[in-house]
């Protein structure tokens, strides 16, 4: 269940809520610091749950250890590990290529094959450039167009998320063919008082393939706002429960696109047909190697410093799994490009100087349960990035406190405000921060903080993370 105002996309990240806390009044000597948190962590709504708070300076040395050594479920920022070895290893300018090819048959008949390469940002203006491209050659008749995903070898949902991820655009599947996030954009309206609220897809056309079973109801003014939707995992049904106030605005959410790479064939068979293109046939296949095929195009992605700031600074799983799998990609015998891009993140990430024994990558994203971090693992990836060559754009692709991305609404008016650079996680009862903290009094410091096993909401979990950063924040050299 989503209440009213959050954002189902962003599950398995921090969702912003406005929580202005004050800065301390005091000023905190590094010896003090174990026993300011000590405080916090003797809170009865961490009486049940784990603790894990790892500071040092940008220069190594150790401020605080709080279970540093212990395991911990990291949630979204796992994918300050897996950007920092697709950074590491592939480089800010590299970029994915949508290619497009044609080949002739000995009739005469035109083929067209669009193969992808797990462009994240793959969007309608990339097809609308497809359909110029091949309205430029005055094709009017294509007999089969075939979209190959063989980029990406292997499942393209990760068996280690559970069902309720995978229904929702958040836990959408990443094979390399890519349409608008390969999610499902809906609009739930209020409607008159006791009707259900009214379901508006973003794509009209995509409603005649699916069932709604819509179990919501619009209510009177000053009633619990939230929102549950999802999908079938066997059969195209949509359910839709919940309600919404009378008047009040619309609610915008989505779920995941089950078969993805057939529906960027359909998209683009109706952008060809825009252009007077007539398709006769879609296969999702390679195409035959019995043709001789010639390369008409290439689309390209944002460079990799671009598409790092999705995947971290606003949490997108998808961006993550597809640059993951993309550095798997490197195997080119692997027969599972995720299981791959683990191989060689966790191979780079070692020659960084990172113990690899900390940490137990399951995916690219954090939504798996099953990944495991140690506070003192995920510290050293970020020190390490900080002497990285390609130190500023890993530190671009963060949210900021108070300015930017997750973490937009979090340390407002105080100190910390656009001196964090950082990424947040949150799934089922286990929050997280990590990042770089610049405190007014002290010198730069790189920090952990994971909350595991908390029977409260986010509303209780974050505001005791940000109140250890405000902790953080306080440190005075002391003689």
């Amino acid at each position: 269940m989503l209440l009213k105002g959050s954002k189902i996309g962003s599950f398995c990240s921090a969702t912003a809520i406005a929580i202005v806390l004050p800065m301390p009044a005091w000023a905190i000597c590094p010896a003090d610091l174990p026993a300011a948190i000590a405080t916090i962590a003797n809170q009865p709504e961490l009486a049940r749950a784990r603790l894990g708070v790892q500071v040092k300076t940008l220069t190594g040395e150790e401020i605080l250890n709080r279970e540093g050594d212990r395991f911990f479920v990291p949630a979204s920022t796992l994918k300050l590990l897996t950007t920092a070895a697709v950074l590491t290893e592939l480089g800010p300018e590299h970029t994915l290529q949508t290619s497009i090819l044609q080949a002739t048959t000995a009739d005469g008949r035109t083929l067209i094959t669009v193969a992808g390469g797990g462009d994240p940002s793959f969007g309608q203006a990339e097809l609308e450039a497809i359909a110029d491209q091949l309205a430029l050659r005055n094709l009017d008749f294509i007999e089969v167009l075939y979209g190959d995903e063989s980029a990406f070898p292997g499942t393209a949902v990760n068996p280690n998320w559970e069902w309720e991820d995978v229904r929702a655009g958040y836990g959408a599947p990443v094979n390399a063919l890519i349409f608008n996030e390969n999610e499902i954009g809906l609009n739930l309206t209020p409607q008159g008082l006791g009707e259900p609220l009214q379901v508006l897809w973003d794509q009209p056309e995509q409603a005649a393939s699916w069932t709604i079973e819509n179990n919501s109801t619009t209510v009177a003014g000053g009633e619990l706002e939230f929102i549950d939707v999802g999908r079938d995992l066997g059969q195209p049904i949509l359910r839709v429960a919940g309600q919404l106030a009378a008047g009040s605005s619309s609610e915008i959410t989505s779920i995941a696109e089950p078969h993805p790479g057939r529906a960027f064939l359909a998209q683009l068979q109706r952008t060809l047909r825009q252009r007077d293109i007539d398709v006769r046939q879609t296969q999702l296949s390679p195409p035959p190697v019995s043709h001789d095929w010639q390369l008409l195009t290439v689309i390209e992605s944002p460079p990799l410093a671009e598409l790092l700031i999705p995947a971290n600074q606003s949490s997108n799983n998808l961006y993550a799994e597809a640059l993951l799998k993309t550095l798997g990609r490197q195997q080119t015998e692997a027969t599972d490009v995720t299981d791959a891009g683990i191989a060689i993140a966790r191979q780079t990430l070692q020659t960084l100087g990172v113990d690899i024994d900390g940490l137990v990558m399951m995916d690219g994203s954090g939504l798996a349960r099953k990944n495991l971090v140690t506070p003192q693992a995920m510290v050293d990836v970020l020190q390490a990035m900080a002497r990285s060559p390609d130190a500023n754009v890993y530190r671009n692709s963060l949210a900021v406190a108070g300015v930017s991305g997750t973490l937009r609404n979090r340390w407002r008016d105080t100190p910390v405000e656009g001196r964090l650079y950082g990424k947040s996680g949150a799934i089922s009862r286990n929050f997280t921060l990590a990042g770089y903290l610049e405190p007014p009094s002290y010198e730069p410091l790189v920090f952990s903080i994971f909350i595991n096993n908390i029977n409260a909401r986010g509303s209780i979990a974050r505001p005791i993370i940000d109140d250890i950063v405000l902790r953080i924040a306080a440190l005075e050299p002391c003689s």
